[in-house]
């Protein structure tokens, strides 16, 4: 019986190794399970991470493009609105020329003709100006602004008069849609 009983414990002891070597073959094949679910997660996360960020800087991209085309759409808009800007300042000179001569007195009938040519070319060129957008600061009489007008002269007020109000005008200034070509000369009011 002994012998029984030794075969028996031998036979119980192989069994149990048996089963632990089944255990252990099974608890590495479920690390090795887990480790590549683990890794799998990690690679997909890693892959989630890259996508957001080339998606913002994508958007962002996109978002600069679209800043680009409004800032180049505003500067070529500007820069039609107020072409005529560097003419009208060579021109203004010529314009206060052509005032001059009108001023002057003439008696004779030829002088008179000249005067008259005169008239015209200062009248096409106000149109001109006015078709551009440029257009003449009221001066005389209105209240000093000294964001349109320049004081090169101060007068004490007579009776009944403001102050700070434009008598005389030595130079016309000149608007361009709300940009300041040049101001008006202007004595005033004290």
């Amino acid at each position: 019986m002994k012998k029984d009983e030794s075969v028996d414990k031998v036979n119980e002891e192989e069994k149990k190794d048996e089963e632990s070597t089944v255990e252990t073959n099974e608890t590495v094949e479920t690390e090795e399970v887990v480790e590549e679910t683990e890794s799998e997660e990690s690679l997909e996360e890693t892959l989630q991470e890259d996508l957001n960020k080339m998606e913002d800087q994508f958007l962002r991209a996109q978002a600069e493009i679209a800043n680009m085309r409004n800032r180049h759409k505003k500067e070529r808009e500007e820069a039609s609105r107020y072409r005529a800007q560097e003419l009208a300042k060579e021109l203004l000179p010529a314009l206060d020329n052509l005032d001059r001569a009108l001023a002057i007195e003439v008696s004779d009938e030829h002088g008179e003709a000249m005067k008259k040519g005169i008239e015209m070319v200062r009248e096409s060129m106000l149109h001109a100006f006015k078709e551009s957008g440029i257009e003449e600061i009221k001066a005389e009489g209105e209240a000093f602004d000294p964001n349109l007008h320049q004081a090169v002269q101060t007068v004490p007020a007579e009776d009944g008069q403001e102050s700070d109000v434009i008598v005389q005008v030595l130079q016309k200034g000149y608007i361009l849609h709300d940009r300041i070509l040049r101001p008006s000369m202007v004595i005033v009011t004290q």
